[in-house]
Protein backbone atom coordinates (compact mmCIF):
# COMPACT_ATOMS: atom_id res chain seq x y z
CA UNK A 1 0.00 0.00 0.00
CA UNK A 2 1.29 3.42 -0.92
CA UNK A 3 2.55 5.53 2.01
CA UNK A 4 0.37 8.32 0.68
CA UNK A 5 -2.69 6.34 1.72
CA UNK A 6 -1.70 5.92 5.36
CA UNK A 7 -3.59 8.93 6.67
CA UNK A 8 -6.69 7.86 4.76
CA UNK A 9 -6.31 4.35 6.15
CA UNK A 10 -6.06 5.65 9.70
CA UNK A 11 -9.07 7.87 9.27
CA UNK A 12 -11.11 5.07 7.68
CA UNK A 13 -10.38 2.81 10.63
CA UNK A 14 -11.27 5.68 12.94
CA UNK A 15 -14.65 5.95 11.23
CA UNK A 16 -15.19 2.24 11.77
CA UNK A 17 -14.32 2.59 15.45
CA UNK A 18 -16.70 5.52 15.85
CA UNK A 19 -19.55 3.68 14.14
CA UNK A 20 -19.10 0.50 16.18
CA UNK A 21 -18.05 1.87 19.56
CA UNK A 22 -19.71 5.28 19.79
CA UNK A 23 -22.90 4.75 17.79
CA UNK A 24 -23.22 0.99 18.09
CA UNK A 25 -26.07 -1.03 16.61
CA UNK A 26 -27.67 0.57 13.57
CA UNK A 27 -30.63 -1.67 12.80
CA UNK A 28 -32.57 -0.38 9.76
CA UNK A 29 -34.91 2.49 10.53
CA UNK A 30 -33.51 3.16 14.03
CA UNK A 31 -31.90 6.21 15.61
CA UNK A 32 -28.53 4.42 15.42
CA UNK A 33 -28.70 4.18 11.65
CA UNK A 34 -29.74 7.84 11.38
CA UNK A 35 -26.82 8.89 13.61
CA UNK A 36 -24.35 7.20 11.28
CA UNK A 37 -26.02 8.84 8.27
CA UNK A 38 -25.70 12.24 9.97
CA UNK A 39 -22.07 11.49 10.86
CA UNK A 40 -21.33 10.66 7.22
CA UNK A 41 -23.01 13.90 6.11
CA UNK A 42 -20.79 15.85 8.53
CA UNK A 43 -17.72 14.11 7.11
CA UNK A 44 -18.70 15.22 3.61
CA UNK A 45 -19.04 18.80 4.82
CA UNK A 46 -15.58 18.64 6.40
CA UNK A 47 -14.03 18.21 2.95
CA UNK A 48 -16.20 20.84 1.29
CA UNK A 49 -18.79 18.58 -0.31
CA UNK A 50 -22.50 19.23 0.04
CA UNK A 51 -24.26 16.07 1.25
CA UNK A 52 -27.66 15.03 0.01
CA UNK A 53 -29.91 12.87 2.14
CA UNK A 54 -32.83 11.20 0.41
CA UNK A 55 -35.54 9.87 2.70
CA UNK A 56 -37.49 6.74 1.85
CA UNK A 57 -40.21 4.79 3.59
CA UNK A 58 -39.76 1.06 4.01
CA UNK A 59 -40.86 -1.90 6.12
CA UNK A 60 -37.91 -3.24 8.16
CA UNK A 61 -39.59 -6.57 8.86
CA UNK A 62 -40.98 -7.26 5.40
CA UNK A 63 -37.93 -9.18 4.23
CA UNK A 64 -35.22 -11.12 6.06
CA UNK A 65 -35.83 -9.02 9.16
CA UNK A 66 -39.22 -10.68 9.45
CA UNK A 67 -37.99 -14.27 9.69
CA UNK A 68 -39.36 -14.59 13.26
CA UNK A 69 -42.81 -14.04 11.77
CA UNK A 70 -42.30 -17.20 9.72
CA UNK A 71 -41.61 -19.07 12.95
CA UNK A 72 -44.75 -17.74 14.60
CA UNK A 73 -46.61 -18.46 11.38
CA UNK A 74 -45.54 -22.09 11.61
CA UNK A 75 -46.84 -22.29 15.19
CA UNK A 76 -50.18 -20.76 14.22
CA UNK A 77 -50.46 -23.05 11.20
CA UNK A 78 -49.72 -26.13 13.34
CA UNK A 79 -52.43 -25.09 15.78
CA UNK A 80 -54.91 -24.68 12.92
CA UNK A 81 -53.92 -28.07 11.57
CA UNK A 82 -54.47 -29.77 14.92
CA UNK A 83 -57.89 -28.11 15.24
CA UNK A 84 -58.74 -29.16 11.67
CA UNK A 85 -57.77 -32.75 12.35
CA UNK A 86 -59.79 -32.91 15.54
CA UNK A 87 -62.62 -30.91 13.98
CA UNK A 88 -62.90 -33.31 11.06
CA UNK A 89 -64.12 -35.91 13.56
CA UNK A 90 -67.12 -33.67 14.30
CA UNK A 91 -68.22 -33.18 10.70
CA UNK A 92 -67.08 -32.82 7.11
CA UNK A 93 -67.96 -29.13 6.90
CA UNK A 94 -65.90 -28.20 9.95
CA UNK A 95 -62.96 -30.31 8.75
CA UNK A 96 -62.94 -28.85 5.24
CA UNK A 97 -63.12 -25.27 6.51
CA UNK A 98 -60.29 -25.69 9.02
CA UNK A 99 -58.09 -27.66 6.62
CA UNK A 100 -58.68 -24.99 3.99
CA UNK A 101 -57.62 -22.16 6.31
CA UNK A 102 -54.54 -24.08 7.47
CA UNK A 103 -53.47 -24.83 3.87
CA UNK A 104 -54.24 -21.31 2.67
CA UNK A 105 -52.26 -19.85 5.58
CA UNK A 106 -49.28 -22.04 4.71
CA UNK A 107 -49.34 -21.15 1.01
CA UNK A 108 -49.62 -17.43 1.83
CA UNK A 109 -46.78 -17.68 4.35
CA UNK A 110 -44.41 -19.36 1.89
CA UNK A 111 -45.40 -16.99 -0.90
CA UNK A 112 -44.23 -14.13 1.31
CA UNK A 113 -41.07 -15.99 2.41
CA UNK A 114 -40.02 -16.88 -1.14
CA UNK A 115 -40.78 -13.50 -2.71
CA UNK A 116 -39.84 -11.15 0.14
CA UNK A 117 -37.30 -12.98 2.30
CA UNK A 118 -35.49 -14.88 -0.47
CA UNK A 119 -36.09 -12.64 -3.51
CA UNK A 120 -36.27 -9.23 -1.75
CA UNK A 121 -39.45 -8.16 -3.54
CA UNK A 122 -41.18 -5.13 -2.06
CA UNK A 123 -44.70 -6.29 -2.95
CA UNK A 124 -45.73 -7.10 0.62
CA UNK A 125 -44.16 -4.12 2.37
CA UNK A 126 -47.58 -2.56 2.90
CA UNK A 127 -48.46 -5.43 5.25
CA UNK A 128 -45.76 -4.45 7.76
CA UNK A 129 -45.00 -1.50 9.98
CA UNK A 130 -43.32 1.33 8.08
CA UNK A 131 -40.16 3.18 9.13
CA UNK A 132 -37.91 5.86 7.65
CA UNK A 133 -34.35 5.51 6.39
CA UNK A 134 -32.03 7.55 4.17
CA UNK A 135 -29.52 7.34 1.38
CA UNK A 136 -26.81 9.90 2.13
CA UNK A 137 -24.35 10.83 -0.59
CA UNK A 138 -22.12 13.55 -1.99
CA UNK A 139 -20.69 14.11 -5.43
CA UNK A 140 -17.26 15.27 -6.54
CA UNK A 141 -17.18 16.95 -9.93
CA UNK A 142 -14.18 17.75 -12.14
CA UNK A 143 -12.81 21.29 -11.72
CA UNK A 144 -14.65 22.54 -14.79
CA UNK A 145 -17.88 20.91 -13.65
CA UNK A 146 -18.11 18.85 -16.84
CA UNK A 147 -18.27 15.08 -16.79
CA UNK A 148 -19.29 12.33 -19.17
CA UNK A 149 -19.59 9.40 -16.78
CA UNK A 150 -20.17 8.64 -13.10
CA UNK A 151 -18.63 6.20 -10.65
CA UNK A 152 -20.70 5.28 -7.61
CA UNK A 153 -18.97 4.09 -4.44
CA UNK A 154 -21.36 2.59 -1.92
CA UNK A 155 -21.44 0.93 1.47
CA UNK A 156 -24.47 0.38 3.70
CA UNK A 157 -24.88 2.29 6.92
CA UNK A 158 -27.13 -0.14 8.79
CA UNK A 159 -26.35 -3.31 10.73
CA UNK A 160 -28.22 -6.57 10.85
CA UNK A 161 -30.54 -7.91 13.46
CA UNK A 162 -28.28 -10.30 15.26
CA UNK A 163 -28.83 -13.97 15.99
CA UNK A 164 -30.55 -14.30 19.36
CA UNK A 165 -28.26 -15.68 22.06
CA UNK A 166 -25.24 -14.71 19.95
CA UNK A 167 -23.47 -13.85 23.18
CA UNK A 168 -23.01 -17.60 23.60
CA UNK A 169 -19.98 -17.50 21.33
CA UNK A 170 -19.09 -21.18 21.50
CA UNK A 171 -22.60 -22.18 20.47
CA UNK A 172 -22.71 -20.33 17.14
CA UNK A 173 -22.99 -23.50 15.06
CA UNK A 174 -25.79 -24.70 17.32
CA UNK A 175 -27.61 -21.39 16.81
CA UNK A 176 -27.38 -21.74 13.03
CA UNK A 177 -28.58 -25.33 13.36
CA UNK A 178 -31.60 -24.13 15.33
CA UNK A 179 -32.50 -21.72 12.53
CA UNK A 180 -32.31 -24.61 10.05
CA UNK A 181 -34.53 -26.74 12.28
CA UNK A 182 -37.02 -23.87 12.44
CA UNK A 183 -37.17 -23.48 8.66
CA UNK A 184 -37.58 -27.24 8.13
CA UNK A 185 -40.32 -27.40 10.78
CA UNK A 186 -42.33 -24.63 9.12
CA UNK A 187 -41.90 -26.34 5.77
CA UNK A 188 -43.12 -29.70 7.13
CA UNK A 189 -46.14 -28.10 8.78
CA UNK A 190 -47.06 -26.43 5.48
CA UNK A 191 -46.70 -29.72 3.60
CA UNK A 192 -48.91 -31.47 6.16
CA UNK A 193 -51.55 -28.75 5.90
CA UNK A 194 -51.74 -28.92 2.11
CA UNK A 195 -51.65 -32.73 2.03
CA UNK A 196 -54.39 -33.07 4.63
CA UNK A 197 -56.59 -30.57 2.81
CA UNK A 198 -56.21 -32.32 -0.55
CA UNK A 199 -56.79 -35.82 0.84
CA UNK A 200 -59.74 -34.77 2.98
CA UNK A 201 -61.37 -33.03 0.00
CA UNK A 202 -60.88 -36.20 -2.04
CA UNK A 203 -62.35 -38.32 0.76
CA UNK A 204 -65.46 -36.12 1.03
CA UNK A 205 -66.14 -35.48 -2.66
CA UNK A 206 -64.94 -38.68 -4.35
CA UNK A 207 -67.61 -40.98 -2.96
CA UNK A 208 -68.12 -42.44 -6.40
CA UNK A 209 -64.55 -43.71 -6.60
CA UNK A 210 -63.70 -47.39 -6.27
CA UNK A 211 -63.66 -48.91 -2.77
CA UNK A 212 -59.93 -49.52 -3.13
CA UNK A 213 -59.23 -45.83 -3.77
CA UNK A 214 -61.46 -44.70 -0.92
CA UNK A 215 -59.89 -47.22 1.40
CA UNK A 216 -56.39 -45.96 0.49
CA UNK A 217 -57.41 -42.35 1.11
CA UNK A 218 -59.00 -43.29 4.42
CA UNK A 219 -55.89 -45.12 5.59
CA UNK A 220 -53.71 -42.17 4.57
CA UNK A 221 -55.91 -39.82 6.57
CA UNK A 222 -55.73 -42.13 9.57
CA UNK A 223 -51.94 -42.07 9.42
CA UNK A 224 -51.91 -38.28 8.99
CA UNK A 225 -54.23 -37.96 11.99
CA UNK A 226 -51.60 -39.40 14.31
CA UNK A 227 -48.78 -37.52 12.58
CA UNK A 228 -50.61 -34.23 13.11
CA UNK A 229 -51.77 -34.87 16.67
CA UNK A 230 -48.42 -36.11 17.91
CA UNK A 231 -46.01 -34.57 15.39
CA UNK A 232 -47.28 -31.00 15.16
CA UNK A 233 -46.50 -30.17 18.81
CA UNK A 234 -42.90 -31.20 18.12
CA UNK A 235 -42.84 -29.13 14.93
CA UNK A 236 -44.23 -26.16 16.87
CA UNK A 237 -41.19 -26.35 19.13
CA UNK A 238 -39.00 -26.51 16.03
CA UNK A 239 -40.77 -23.49 14.52
CA UNK A 240 -40.07 -21.53 17.68
CA UNK A 241 -36.36 -21.84 16.92
CA UNK A 242 -36.94 -19.55 13.94
CA UNK A 243 -38.63 -17.03 16.21
CA UNK A 244 -35.24 -16.54 17.89
CA UNK A 245 -33.58 -15.26 14.70
CA UNK A 246 -33.61 -11.57 15.57
CA UNK A 247 -32.32 -10.25 18.88
CA UNK A 248 -34.06 -7.02 19.85
CA UNK A 249 -31.84 -6.28 22.83
CA UNK A 250 -29.41 -3.53 21.69
CA UNK A 251 -26.87 -4.56 24.33
CA UNK A 252 -26.07 -7.71 22.36
CA UNK A 253 -26.92 -6.42 18.88
CA UNK A 254 -24.28 -6.28 16.16
CA UNK A 255 -22.18 -3.09 16.24
CA UNK A 256 -21.42 -3.66 12.55
CA UNK A 257 -17.73 -2.81 12.34
CA UNK A 258 -16.96 -5.15 9.45
CA UNK A 259 -20.52 -5.24 8.13
CA UNK A 260 -20.53 -2.54 7.04
CA UNK A 261 -18.84 0.46 8.60
CA UNK A 262 -15.76 -0.59 6.63
CA UNK A 263 -17.55 -0.18 3.31
CA UNK A 264 -18.92 3.27 4.19
CA UNK A 265 -15.51 4.42 5.44
CA UNK A 266 -13.72 3.24 2.29
CA UNK A 267 -16.28 4.89 0.01
CA UNK A 268 -15.85 8.15 1.93
CA UNK A 269 -12.04 8.01 1.99
CA UNK A 270 -11.96 7.33 -1.75
CA UNK A 271 -13.88 10.50 -2.57
CA UNK A 272 -11.80 12.42 -0.01
CA UNK A 273 -8.60 11.15 -1.62
CA UNK A 274 -9.63 12.50 -5.01
CA UNK A 275 -10.86 15.75 -3.47
CA UNK A 276 -7.43 16.32 -1.94
CA UNK A 277 -5.48 14.90 -4.89
CA UNK A 278 -7.39 16.21 -7.94
CA UNK A 279 -4.48 15.47 -10.25
CA UNK A 280 -5.14 11.75 -9.69
CA UNK A 281 -8.90 11.94 -10.17
CA UNK A 282 -10.27 10.21 -13.29
CA UNK A 283 -10.72 12.72 -16.08
CA UNK A 284 -14.26 13.75 -16.95
CA UNK A 285 -15.70 11.68 -14.13
CA UNK A 286 -18.25 12.53 -11.47
CA UNK A 287 -17.60 10.48 -8.32
CA UNK A 288 -20.46 9.81 -5.91
CA UNK A 289 -19.87 8.25 -2.48
CA UNK A 290 -23.00 7.01 -0.79
CA UNK A 291 -24.10 5.38 2.43
CA UNK A 292 -27.09 3.23 1.50
CA UNK A 293 -29.73 2.74 4.15
CA UNK A 294 -31.64 -0.40 5.12
CA UNK A 295 -29.51 -2.89 3.21
CA UNK A 296 -30.16 -5.54 5.82
CA UNK A 297 -33.90 -5.14 5.26
CA UNK A 298 -33.61 -6.43 1.72
CA UNK A 299 -31.50 -3.79 -0.10
CA UNK A 300 -34.23 -1.21 0.43
CA UNK A 301 -31.90 1.79 0.22
CA UNK A 302 -30.29 0.90 -3.10
CA UNK A 303 -33.64 -0.27 -4.50
CA UNK A 304 -35.23 3.06 -3.63
CA UNK A 305 -32.27 5.00 -5.02
CA UNK A 306 -32.33 3.41 -8.47
CA UNK A 307 -36.11 3.69 -8.62
CA UNK A 308 -35.97 7.37 -7.70
CA UNK A 309 -33.33 8.17 -10.32
CA UNK A 310 -34.09 5.79 -13.18
CA UNK A 311 -35.42 8.59 -15.39
CA UNK A 312 -33.45 11.66 -14.32
CA UNK A 313 -30.05 10.83 -15.84
CA UNK A 314 -28.31 9.98 -12.55
CA UNK A 315 -27.71 6.39 -13.70
CA UNK A 316 -26.64 7.12 -17.27
CA UNK A 317 -23.03 6.29 -18.25
CA UNK A 318 -22.45 5.09 -14.72
CA UNK A 319 -20.41 2.40 -12.95
CA UNK A 320 -20.97 1.06 -9.48
CA UNK A 321 -18.42 -0.20 -6.94
CA UNK A 322 -20.03 -1.63 -3.83
CA UNK A 323 -17.79 -2.23 -0.81
CA UNK A 324 -19.20 -4.62 1.77
CA UNK A 325 -17.25 -6.04 4.73
CA UNK A 326 -13.49 -5.46 4.47
CA UNK A 327 -11.93 -7.10 7.53
CA UNK A 328 -10.55 -10.61 6.97
CA UNK A 329 -7.18 -10.02 5.34
CA UNK A 330 -6.85 -13.61 4.11
CA UNK A 331 -10.21 -13.57 2.36
CA UNK A 332 -10.21 -10.70 -0.13
CA UNK A 333 -12.71 -11.63 -2.80
CA UNK A 334 -14.67 -10.36 -5.74
CA UNK A 335 -18.39 -11.01 -5.45
CA UNK A 336 -19.69 -11.61 -8.95
CA UNK A 337 -23.38 -12.15 -8.15
CA UNK A 338 -26.14 -12.95 -5.66
CA UNK A 339 -27.30 -16.57 -5.74
CA UNK A 340 -30.75 -15.82 -4.30
CA UNK A 341 -31.40 -12.81 -6.51
CA UNK A 342 -30.02 -14.31 -9.73
CA UNK A 343 -28.11 -11.49 -11.46
CA UNK A 344 -24.48 -11.88 -12.39
CA UNK A 345 -22.61 -8.63 -11.97
CA UNK A 346 -20.84 -7.00 -14.89
CA UNK A 347 -18.10 -9.24 -16.34
CA UNK A 348 -15.81 -6.35 -17.22
CA UNK A 349 -16.16 -4.80 -13.77
CA UNK A 350 -15.51 -8.20 -12.22
CA UNK A 351 -12.39 -8.73 -14.33
CA UNK A 352 -11.07 -5.27 -13.45
CA UNK A 353 -11.72 -5.93 -9.76
CA UNK A 354 -9.62 -9.10 -9.92
CA UNK A 355 -6.80 -7.17 -11.60
CA UNK A 356 -7.01 -4.42 -8.98
CA UNK A 357 -6.76 -6.94 -6.15
CA UNK A 358 -3.80 -8.72 -7.69
CA UNK A 359 -1.98 -5.45 -8.29
CA UNK A 360 -2.62 -4.55 -4.64
CA UNK A 361 -0.81 -7.70 -3.56
CA UNK A 362 -3.67 -10.20 -3.24
CA UNK A 363 -2.19 -13.25 -4.96
CA UNK A 364 -5.37 -15.31 -5.25
CA UNK A 365 -8.50 -13.23 -4.78
CA UNK A 366 -11.63 -15.20 -4.02
CA UNK A 367 -14.33 -15.50 -6.68
CA UNK A 368 -17.76 -16.04 -5.12
CA UNK A 369 -21.44 -15.34 -5.43
CA UNK A 370 -23.30 -14.45 -2.25
CA UNK A 371 -24.69 -17.82 -1.17
CA UNK A 372 -27.33 -16.22 1.06
CA UNK A 373 -28.99 -12.83 0.82
CA UNK A 374 -27.81 -10.06 -1.45
CA UNK A 375 -25.74 -6.88 -1.71
CA UNK A 376 -26.30 -3.39 -3.04
CA UNK A 377 -24.78 -4.24 -6.41
CA UNK A 378 -27.93 -6.09 -7.44
CA UNK A 379 -30.35 -3.12 -7.77
CA UNK A 380 -27.73 -1.13 -9.68
CA UNK A 381 -26.96 -4.04 -11.99
CA UNK A 382 -30.66 -4.64 -12.65
CA UNK A 383 -31.03 -0.94 -13.44
CA UNK A 384 -28.38 -1.29 -16.15
CA UNK A 385 -25.43 0.11 -14.20
CA UNK A 386 -22.31 -2.12 -14.47
CA UNK A 387 -21.59 -3.20 -10.92
CA UNK A 388 -19.34 -5.32 -8.73
CA UNK A 389 -18.89 -5.88 -5.00
CA UNK A 390 -15.57 -5.96 -3.17
CA UNK A 391 -15.28 -7.88 0.09
CA UNK A 392 -12.78 -9.32 2.54
CA UNK A 393 -14.82 -11.65 4.67
CA UNK A 394 -14.57 -15.31 5.48
CA UNK A 395 -17.28 -16.84 3.25
CA UNK A 396 -17.93 -19.53 5.86
CA UNK A 397 -20.36 -18.42 8.59
CA UNK A 398 -18.41 -17.29 11.63
CA UNK A 399 -19.20 -16.20 15.16
CA UNK A 400 -18.75 -12.54 14.24
CA UNK A 401 -21.19 -12.58 11.32
CA UNK A 402 -24.24 -10.55 12.38
CA UNK A 403 -23.37 -10.84 16.06
CA UNK A 404 -22.02 -8.61 18.83
CA UNK A 405 -18.53 -9.86 17.97
CA UNK A 406 -18.39 -7.76 14.80
CA UNK A 407 -16.05 -5.22 16.43
CA UNK A 408 -13.11 -3.20 15.06
CA UNK A 409 -10.68 -4.71 17.58
CA UNK A 410 -11.03 -8.00 15.69
CA UNK A 411 -9.22 -6.79 12.55
CA UNK A 412 -6.44 -4.45 11.50
CA UNK A 413 -6.53 -0.95 10.12
CA UNK A 414 -4.20 -2.06 7.32
CA UNK A 415 -6.84 -4.47 6.04
CA UNK A 416 -9.25 -1.56 5.64
CA UNK A 417 -6.42 0.35 3.96
CA UNK A 418 -5.91 -2.52 1.54
CA UNK A 419 -9.59 -2.27 0.64
CA UNK A 420 -9.12 1.45 -0.02
CA UNK A 421 -6.08 0.75 -2.18
CA UNK A 422 -8.05 -1.79 -4.24
CA UNK A 423 -10.95 0.61 -4.66
CA UNK A 424 -8.69 3.39 -5.92
CA UNK A 425 -7.05 1.00 -8.37
CA UNK A 426 -10.45 -0.12 -9.65
CA UNK A 427 -11.51 3.48 -10.22
CA UNK A 428 -8.38 3.97 -12.35
CA UNK A 429 -9.11 0.83 -14.31
CA UNK A 430 -12.60 2.08 -15.13
CA UNK A 431 -11.01 5.30 -16.41
CA UNK A 432 -8.53 3.31 -18.53
CA UNK A 433 -11.29 1.12 -19.95
CA UNK A 434 -13.10 4.20 -21.24
CA UNK A 435 -9.97 5.40 -23.00
CA UNK A 436 -9.36 2.04 -24.69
Amino acid sequence: MKEKLQKYTDEAYGMVEYAANEIGQRVPGTDGEKKFQDYLADKFREIGLQPKSEKFIFAPRSSIGGLPYAGWGGIIMAALLILATLGSQLGAGIGIALYFFAALYGVALWTWVILSVFKYKTWFDWCFKQEVSYNTYAELLPKDGKYNYTIYLTGHTDTSWTLKHSAARNNFIIIVLKIGIGAISVGLITALAVLNFVLYMMYVYMRGASPEVMDAIGKALDILYYIVVFGCPVLMVGSYMLCLYNEKNPRVASPGAMDNATGVAIAYETIKYYKENPEEAPAGCRIIAMGCGAEESGLRGSINFVRAHKNDGMLENAYHINIDSIADKEFFEVIHGDAWLCPHFDKDMTAMAFEAMKEAGIEKPGDIANPVGGCDSTPFQKAGVPSVTLAAQNPVMTDYYHTLYDVPERFEAETVGKGLDITLRLVKKIEQSRKA
